[in-house]
């Protein structure tokens, strides 16, 4: 293959296909060179190392995520947005292993605030708007959703919910209901204890 086809762009894309097929963690410049049968420093002028290219594929499925997103919750609000939301990550997960579990990649700070990252918070934020929370209770619960959407379908997809019944997509619709519930009920914070300090 001709050194002149590969671009960063094309060597991220790899990386992300790479990913799915073998896992996030397994994704190394030294892998995606043997993919296009180039020599390694080959790629050094397209990405500066692993983490760069990890970086990357992070950058592009957070992207990929937030596309998704904002297709799923047009014209939606109230719990049929969060259904929405929560599916567009399970779903993501279910078609794209590794560039999902690239989307929790930790970034630099500089990075992450000019990823696609920020627009997921906008749209969980867009969301809460129709429950009535202000901050930083609209903080607390998108915090609360990350950690839910993000923890089961981890769990699940490591196969942890695999060897008892019901069905996860059982479990999955009564958590949706249940932070539905939660969300039109949100409890009012608790006094402060006098006795404390």
């Amino acid at each position: 293959m001709a050194r002149a086809g590969l671009t960063a762009e094309r060597l991220t894309r790899a990386g992300a296909e790479l990913a799915d097929e073998v896992g996030f963690e397994e994704v190394t410049v030294s892998a995606v060179a043997r993919r296009f049968d180039v020599k390694v420093a080959s790629l050094y002028s397209h990405v500066k190392s692993s983490q760069d290219l990890k970086t990357r594929i992070a950058l592009l499925s957070l992207e990929e995520l937030a596309d998704r997103a904002v297709d799923a919750l047009a014209g939606r609000a109230g719990k049929d947005a969060l259904r929405a939301l929560a599916d567009v990550y399970r779903d993501y997960a279910r078609e794209h292993p590794g560039r999902y579990s690239a989307a929790q990649f930790r970034l630099t700070p500089q990075a992450a605030a000019a990823s696609a990252g920020v627009r997921h918070a906008r749209l969980t934020r867009a969301i809460l708007r129709g429950y009535d929370l202000a901050e930083p209770d609209q903080t607390h619960a998108v915090r609360l959703l990350g950690s839910v959407f993000h923890g089961y379908v981890t769990l699940e997809m490591g196969g942890g919910f695999s060897h008892s019944a019901p069905d996860t997509q059982e479990t999955w619709t009564r958590i949706i209901d249940a932070l539905d519930a939660l969300l039109r009920n949100w409890p009012d914070p608790a006094p402060a204890d006098p006795s404390a300090g």
